[in-house]
This record gives structure tokens, C-alpha cells and sequence, in this order.
């Protein structure tokens, strides 16, 4: 005591943590104890709603989970309700996510069972590597503040920058994309990951780290508009001066026609993001 963390309904806020707190108050007073809170940090979960409404036995509106697992398995059934919506915030009940997270996973198993042909190749994708090491980072972090929904939409980015490099060795990003989806599907990546030639567990694999050096973009797109309009985009280094870009931006022949021979007024930088010209 205290707990590091209490996950709970709304309907548990008078039952369970009021009276925690008023016992944890009251051994606090009497100097059994040298804390004020029961719990460090409390996250409220939010309700499921089906046709609007919160699912209840009352009202006769739940949806039996025993045919779903049935049918797609309890893995399926997680990614949906985790993928719908942020833990905290109130969804909807929708049948057809159920097939759309069965498709996701469906698209992994199918990496797994290419690895055999894929992993004889020796060129291994740049912008892939990139990728996976940005989508390991930000997947831990997400974990980390219980944003579950936006940590499956990062896997699910990632399995699709694998797909577009299938042609190059994907070993090492099928893995990682196991391990990162162990978490919410823990019986499907049990299983890929002894498909993958693991003996042990993936709950003991370890859990992948990231290079801060493949976060590094050297290259970013920029995009330059004309009096606030967009006109066109350049690729430039990362670390490009400005002198040196505002000479890059003046010299695309996409702009010339826009500029008409006017010498600009002002140049607008947003690091990172845009130019803007001003004529």
C-alpha cells in the first residue's frame, strides 16, 4: 500500500473508492498508516454503449461474447473493444469491428508464414527499419499512459510498411510487430512467435528497444506555399541553414510560375513544416 494503480468503473466511485478512502483516512488518524490516498493514480474506464445505450442485463441489450470467441477467438475480441476507443472514453458497440481486427491479425499470421521465404533475402529496407524503431518507441509510451487504441493503430502501421517492403528482409520487423502485439493478443502471439522458430515464450523474449539514431529523419518534405496558398513541396535536409533553403525553395520550377518574376516580400519558415512566401 498504497496501490500504483486502480482501474475501475464510474458505477465503483461511492462503493469502492469512497469507502477506501474513508478507511484509509481513518487508519491514517489513528497512525497505522503514513499515507492520506489508497491509490497512486486512478483510471475510470469508460462504459459500453449499444444503440446508444450502456450494455446491462436489464435492458436485455448485451452482446454474448461466448459466440465471438467462438467464432474469431478471444484475441479478436480485445483488439476490437481496445481499438474502438481510448479506456477511459465511452464506445459504441459496432459488430463490424469484430471482422476488422480479425483481418488485422489475419494480416500478420500471413507475414509469419511468408518469414521462411522472406528471411533468405540480405537487403534489408531503410525506410522500414526507420518505422519499426519509431513505432517500438512510441508503442511504449502509449502502453505506458494507457492509450491502447493508438498503440494498435501503430502496429497496424507498421505491418503495413511491411507489406510495402515484402521484398526485402522483414525478419526482424514480423518479430518485433509479435512482440508489440503480445500485450493485446497474448494467445495469438504465443503462437506466432513458436511459429517463428522460438522455443521460449514471447512473454519472456524480452521487449524490443528502439535506436534513438533511426529516429533521426536527414530528409524531411516541406511543404511551400504562396501568400498562404499551397503551391508545392521540396525535399530538403534536415539541418538545412535557411540561406541555403530559401535559395532551394526560389530555384523549383513549380514556383517560378507563381512568383511571375516578383521578388518576395517575406519568407515565412516553420521549421520542419512549411515556407510560406510572401510577394
Amino acid at each position: 500500500m498504497p496501490v500504483d494503480q486502480y482501474i475501475g468503473g464510474i458505477e465503483h466511485a461511492i462503493l469502492h473508492l469512497l469507502y477506501s478512502r474513508f478507511f484509509t483516512k481513518f487508519f491514517k488518524d489513528l497512525g497505522m498508516i503514513d499515507f492520506v490516498e489508497p491509490f497512486q493514480r486512478l483510471l475510470t474506464q469508460g462504459m459500453v454503449l449499444k444503440d446508444g445505450e450502456v450494455m446491462s442485463k436489464s435492458r436485455g441489450n448485451i452482446v454474448d461474447p461466448d459466440s465471438i470467441i467462438k467464432h474469431y477467438g478471444a484475441d479478436t475480441l480485445r483488439i476490437y473493444i481496445l481499438f474502438a476507443a481510448p479506456p477511459e472514453v465511452e464506445m459504441e458497440w459496432d459488430d463490424r469491428g469484430i471482422e476488422g481486427a480479425s483481418r488485422f491479425l489475419n494480416r500478420i499470421w500471413r507475414l509469419v508464414e511468408q518469414l521462411p521465404k522472406t528471411g533468405t533475402k540480405t537487403e534489408v529496407s531503410v525506410n522500414l527499419q526507420k518505422k519499426m524503431h519509431r513505432v517500438i518507441k512510441e508503442v511504449t509510451q502509449d502502453i505506458e499512459g494507457f492509450k491502447f487504441n493508438t498503440a494498435i493503430s501503430l502496429i497496424m502501421e507498421l505491418v503495413n510498411e511491411i507489406y510495402q517492403n515484402i521484398n526485402s528482409d522483414i525478419t526482424e520487423a514480423v518479430k518485433t510487430a509479435v512482440i508489440l502485439i503480445s500485450p493485446f493478443a497474448p494467445h495469438f502471439a504465443e503462437e506466432l512467435w513458436q511459429r517463428s522458430g522460438n522455443r521460449e515464450s514471447v512473454l519472456i523474449a524480452g521487449w524490443p528497444e528502439y535506436d534513438p539514431e533511426m529516429l533521426i529523419e536527414k530528409t524531411i518534405t516541406l511543404v511551400v506555399q504562396v501568400n498562404g496558398k499551397v503551391r508545392s513541396k521540396i525535399d530538403v535536409p534536415a539541418d538545412i541553414p535557411q540561406d541555403e533553403l530559401k535559395m532551394r525553395v526560389l530555384s523549383d520550377e513549380k514556383l517560378k510560375t507563381w512568383l511571375g518574376g516578383q521578388p518576395p516580400k517575406n519568407f515565412i519558415i516553420v521549421p520542419g513544416k512549411l515556407v510560406n512566401i510572401v510577394i
